[in-house]
């Protein structure tokens, strides 16, 4: 009796350790396809973060490019200044017809090589409605007619713009 319980223990024993062994196999099968789908969800957030990336550094480095200039253009638009007053200054005398030619001369190619940077310059006329996101009011005087309460009057210093962002305001007067 004691073979046929042996043989029936190895029987009972190689069932359990078949189904066991089936258990096993089912178990790591689910956990390796969990496993799978968790490291899966890990590499498409990674990867899209990773675009999102990309996409914000190369946003940033062509807004660099664009406003790259604007210090140097900041400095300069004194000297562009000086220019058109020397300008309207020599205008005046009739003696120095050579010299304005040289100055005119030096302030086209100066305002053509800004231009060519980006520079542009922002129109104001007399009589424009005052408008405070583009204009700079320095000051108000009586309007000389009643039409032009809230008017440009007249423009004291240029304004310009670098791109499509304003770097320096036009300065006006605005009738009151």
């Amino acid at each position: 009796m004691s073979k046929k319980k042996d043989k029936i223990k190895e029987e009972v024993v190689e069932e359990t350790t078949q189904t066991s062994k089936e258990t096993v196999e089912e178990v790591v099968e689910q956990t390796s396809e969990e496993l799978i789908a968790q490291e899966k969800d890990k590499f498409l957030r990674l990867f899209a973060e990773f675009e999102n990336y990309k996409k914000r550094t190369s946003k940033e480095r062509i807004e660099l490019f664009k406003t790259a200039n604007q210090e140097l253009m900041t400095v300069l638009l004194p000297v562009l200044d000086d220019f058109e007053r020397a300008l309207t200054h020599i205008e005046d005398d009739k003696e120095a017809e050579e010299l304005r030619k040289g100055v005119l001369l030096i302030y086209q190619k100066l305002i053509k090589t800004l231009e060519q940077k980006g520079l542009t310059t922002i129109e104001t006329k007399s009589g424009e409605v005052f408008d405070s996101e583009i204009h700079e009011a320095i000051t108000q005087i009586p309007a000389p007619t009643e039409d032009m309460k809230g008017k440009i009057i007249d423009t004291v210093e240029k304004g310009y713009k670098l791109g499509d962002k304003i770097i320096r305001f036009p300065k006006v007067v605005i009738g009151q």
